[in-house]
């Protein structure tokens, strides 16, 4: 049975596992065509880059579907993402602070996590002609404009407990000039899976959950950011008093989808990589040990791990320290958070494991349904840690 987890924010410890049977009802109720045919919804949107008009299209496309497995209520995040104009300092610094990576890169990976063994060349891609599907670069021509954002969440409210609440995250905006089916259609299906399940009439928590799909992540995390300034001081208010209604709960964890699909192991020497998933394929479960929650993160992450080796079908799990560069990060300080991906952040994908990130590839076409049983297999391992965290029931 999977240990207590004893957040410092919350009063009460979470429930043991002792609904092995009903657990297994709900993962089961996971399925790979259903998980694909919300990636393949997603794509219908390009690349969904934050500033334009296939960005909201999806976003407005999310809400429906959340709408459409009874999660409610459904609310929105507005904020205003206005980046400062590039002048040829500010490129010169950039170039500069590129440099500087690069070179961070030959021995230590940002956020932590030494690189070894073969490396290749990673990057994200501007170029419009690297798109050979003249539909999807037409698709994605509009370029990002500064101004208003949004993003869409919907919340599972806790029947004992709506005051607490577990975050549960995926960023739906991508770049690149493909369609993000990986980074991070692949996250967002996931969440909105799990949203669809735990919103069935016949499952009930004791804890609430909220399931977020931030924007503007490839800009730097800037949609978690927004939903941070704005509700991170309501947290656990009675609003109006004496309703027993909670607009924002109170944060007991935070957990993060970035990026779920392609194991496919290192580069050969040659820079090329293996056409087919490992058999040793894993879902990486990270935390970042520098946060001031690093502790109950990590116990975050093995309750996760051991709900994986209980629940998960077909890959396992594997814990690390070096969380980084995801909706999580801003969270790290203010509540215990962890994110689940394909590779390390730092050491694998920051090496070139993947090499669809950020590319014209990144496309649906290009997975096997290998590549997607391990997304889906991230999703079982959430869904069974979430369902004993946050007290869920079959009525």
């Amino acid at each position: 049975m999977l240990s207590r987890i004893a957040s410092a924010q919350t009063e009460a410890p979470p429930p043991l596992d002792t609904g092995t049977t009903e657990i297994k009802n709900m993962v089961a109720r996971l399925d790979l065509e259903k998980y694909k045919a919300t990636v393949k919804g997603l794509t219908q949107f390009g690349d969904r880059r934050q500033g334009t008009d296939r960005n909201r299209a999806a976003v407005d496309w999310i809400e429906a579907q959340l709408k459409s497995y009874g999660c409610t209520p459904t609310e929105r995040i507005k904020y205003i993402y206005a980046p400062e104009p590039r002048t040829r300092d500010s490129a010169a610094a950039a170039a500069t602070a590129a440099a500087n990576r690069a070179r961070a890169r030959a021995n230590i990976a940002q956020g932590g996590g030494r690189l070894r063994g073969v490396r290749t060349r990673t990057g994200v891609n501007n170029d419009s002609l690297k798109q050979t599907d003249p539909k999807l670069r037409a698709l994605n021509a509009q370029p990002t404009t500064p101004g208003e954002r949004e993003e869409v969440f919907c919340t599972k409210v806790g029947t004992t407990h709506p005051n607490e609440m577990y975050i549960v995250g995926g960023h739906m905006d991508g770049h690149g000039w493909g369609e993000a089916a990986n980074d991070d259609g692949s996250g967002t299906a996931l969440v909105m899976e799990l949203a669809r399940v735990f919103s069935s009439p016949d499952i009930q928590t004791d804890r609430s959950i909220r399931f977020v799909l931030w924007n503007n992540e490839e800009t730097g995390t800037n949609g978690a950011r927004a939903y941070i300034a704005q509700r991170q001081a309501m947290q656990g208010k009675e609003q109006p008093a004496g309703s027993g209604k909670y607009p924002e709960p109170k944060w007991l964890g935070m957990i993060q989808h970035d990026m779920m699909m392609f194991d496919h192991g290192m580069p050969r020497p040659d820079s090329t990589i293996s056409p087919e998933q490992r058999p040793e394929a894993d879902v990486n479960i990270e935390f970042a040990s520098t946060s001031k929650f690093a502790g109950d993160a990590a116990k975050l992450a093995w309750a996760l791990a051991s709900a994986n080796e209980k629940y998960a079908t077909d890959y396992p799990a594997t814990v690390g320290q070096h969380m980084t560069n995801t909706d999580s990060g801003p969270f790290q300080d203010l509540v215990p958070a962890i994110s689940l991906r394909e590779n390390e952040r730092g050491a694998q994908i920051g090496a070139g494991w993947d090499p669809h990130w950020h590319q014209p590839t990144d496309v649906f076409a290009t997975f096997s349904d290998k590549d997607f049983r391990l997304g889906l297999n991230a999703a079982q391992t959430t869904l069974s840690g979430l369902a004993i965290l946050a007290g869920a029931k079959l009525k």
